[in-house]
């Protein structure tokens, strides 16, 4: 079941807190690095953070969790990660088609490191295509990903 999750709500913005500590830590090993910037947002900065988060719950516990935000018509995926004891059981492609379906947006976008072959695939899965690369300061090389919908 996919839920809104309150994320200024301190109980629920932990929760967040260790999916995305146990997602993002697998993250930055497939990338390859120890400096991953996902990994040093603080709980009170998830509080704080004016974006939606919504969760995949299984059970008792937040098995993934969606975080978006809506400017004008664009969709911005900004953290999509899957608590590792809940890998491979299709609930990153859940929360995509969640977002695509239920959320109004002419263009979804999306940023992933490019070695991040898993994600790639996924979103292209999803209809989404590269549409630019770079380099940003913490040296991990990214690329941006897009998806149009007519409304």
């Amino acid at each position: 079941m996919i839920i809104k999750l309150d994320n200024s709500n301190k109980e629920i913005a932990k929760q967040i807190f260790n999916v995305f500590q146990r997602s993002y830590k697998i993250e930055a090993q497939l990338i390859g690095t120890v400096n991953f910037p996902p990994l040093s947002r603080s709980v009170r900065d998830i509080e704080l953070s004016s974006t939606q988060f919504y969760g995949f719950i299984e059970g008792e516990s937040i098995a993934a969790i969606l975080e978006v935000e809506l400017k004008e018509q664009q969709l911005d995926i900004n953290s999509l990660t899957v608590d590792p004891h809940y890998f491979r059981k299709g609930i990153a492609s859940k929360l995509i088609s969640f977002a695509l379906e239920k959320i109004k947006y002419s263009v979804a976008v999306v940023e992933t490191a490019v070695v991040n072959l898993p994600a790639i695939n996924l979103y292209k899965k999803h209809g989404f295509v590269e549409f630019k690369r770079w380099t940003p300061s913490h040296g991990i090389e990214k690329l941006a990903m897009s998806v149009e919908r007519a409304l």
